[in-house]
């Protein structure tokens, strides 16, 4: 089964799902990517994956165009926000969902309330998917 998750910049709340859908089940191929891809990843999003015991350090921030070509099982939007355009994906795809997170990378504030919006969105996430995993996806493995 192959899962492609999109988002904007592909370096937050696309790699948290990345690394967590992944570690669910290693026969489960997951690829993230950007519509605007920033080419890095968000520190803080990989400190609190860190923090959950997920290391996604190693992860790449892709642009969505070089898996345009393959096919997909599942291809996974997690834009949240209003102000957010999700990204459409032409490429070959059996399923598409939408399952929209805040982007913690936008919270203000002190660095306590920022370091909260990230585990906060870290564990949407990780529910999320975990449910997603457990309802849809292992049934068809």
């Amino acid at each position: 089964m192959k899962v492609l998750i999109l988002c904007t910049g592909n370096s937050c709340r696309s790699q948290m799902a990345h690394g967590f859908l992944q570690s669910f089940d290693k026969n489960i191929t997951v690829c993230s990517a950007g519509t605007q891809a920033s080419g890095k990843l968000n520190q803080k999003a990989v400190a609190a994956m860190k923090d959950a015991g997920i290391d996604i350090s190693q992860h790449t921030s892709d642009s969505v165009d070089k898996y345009l070509k393959e096919e997909w099982d599942y291809v996974i939007t997690v834009c949240g926000g209003a102000n957010e355009e999700c990204p459409a994906f032409f490429g070959k795809v059996k399923h598409r969902l939408h399952m929209g997170y805040d982007d913690p990378s936008h919270a203000t504030g002190t660095e306590e309330f920022i370091w909260g919006e990230f585990i906060r969105v870290r564990d949407e996430i990780k529910e999320g998917f975990y449910k997603l995993y457990v309802e849809q996806l292992k049934p068809q493995l």
